[in-house]
């Protein structure tokens, strides 16, 4: 069952008149009935169309947490063949927020990696809602450490609301094991793509976000903090997270024109949790141009470009 969010209530009440009109078009007349729902589907397109077309930034936030927007578990299924994951940062334990192994993509063997928040109650809680652990990140430096040993390019899906807070995983080292992440990826000798496909949440994120091509799907987005949480020590009210939103520059639109990202991948009208199949595809021809554009370049080139790109974010403005 679709699930709307806020906003959407105008799109929301024309489709249920549509599915109103098709439950009662066994007891009236077939014509009549279907010009009417052809009517209402043509004005709910439209509508749909009209208003994802001004989303504020507050709205991306809403439709990047979309419950039904694909996750990682989607990604991996359509665009990775022979996919064989990997478990264990061979120091502590298996993280399942983040997952990642060896696969083909399009033909070609790469490492594939990314977080998990899960699609139902006991997978939520099992990849623990896409908040990775130390050992996550951890895992993710095994993963690459091998990648770059073969030779492998490295794609990673990046999807969480920010690392694990809690207290254990600070006994452990969360900071530290972002630290070794971030320079892991920054020493590949591989070309490196990332995609954030919903929420890009603080360190959790650039963790294995640091790549020669970062990307975002239309309606993600890439920050520092949560609004939530910017409003709550700017105004010391969460209440505010929409000004927050907006102040903050989180958008893809906004990351693209300051440097920060590389490209972005255009959702279908309605947001990737509508056609969850046709933006995935989307973002498979993204990662096949970005893969094509680094795939001349020696390991020298590849790491002076991951540099550069880095550096230069915020020079020119």
């Amino acid at each position: 069952m679709r699930s709307y969010l806020d906003f959407e209530k105008p799109v929301a009440e024309l489709e249920a008149k549509v599915e109103e009109l098709r439950a009662l078009g066994e007891n009236r007349d077939a014509v009549s009935i279907t010009d009417d729902i052809s009517r209402l589907e043509v004005k709910a397109a439209d509508a749909l169309k009209e208003l994802y077309a001004k989303l504020t930034p507050w709205q991306k936030t809403l439709v990047a947490r979309h419950p039904q927007r694909p996750h990682f578990v989607d990604y991996c299924a359509g665009l990775i063949t022979e996919f064989t994951p990997l478990a264990g940062d061979r120091k502590f334990a298996e993280d399942e927020a983040i997952v990642g192994g060896f696969g083909r993509f399009r033909g070609q063997p790469v490492c594939v990696m990314g977080q998990e928040k899960g699609h139902n109650t006991e997978t939520r809680i099992r990849h623990n809602f896409g908040m990775a652990r130390p050992e996550g990140y951890r895992k993710a430096v095994r993963l690459m450490e091998m990648a770059d040993r073969f030779g492998l390019p490295v794609i990673s899906i990046v999807d969480t609301a920010g690392a694990y807070p809690g207290i254990e995983a600070e006994e452990r080292g969360q900071a530290e094991a972002i630290a070794r992440s971030t320079e892991m990826q920054l020493s590949l000798g591989v070309p490196n793509v990332s995609v954030v496909i919903g929420e890009g949440g603080s360190g959790g994120a650039i963790a294995i976000a640091t790549a020669n091509k970062v990307l975002m799907l239309e309606h993600a987005i890439y920050s520092v903090i949560s609004p939530e949480g910017a409003a709550s020590i700017l105004w010391r009210d969460a209440a505010r997270a929409q000004d927050a939103a907006t102040n903050m520059k989180i958008t893809a639109q906004d990351l693209l024109r300051l440097g920060i990202i590389d490209g972005i991948v255009t959702e279908p009208v309605g947001g990737a949790h509508r056609e969850p199949q046709a933006a995935i595809q989307a973002t498979g021809n993204a990662i096949e141009e970005a893969l094509h554009d680094l795939g001349n370049m020696g390991p020298a080139e590849i790491r002076d470009h991951r540099a550069d790109k880095f550096l230069n974010i915020g020079r020119k403005l």
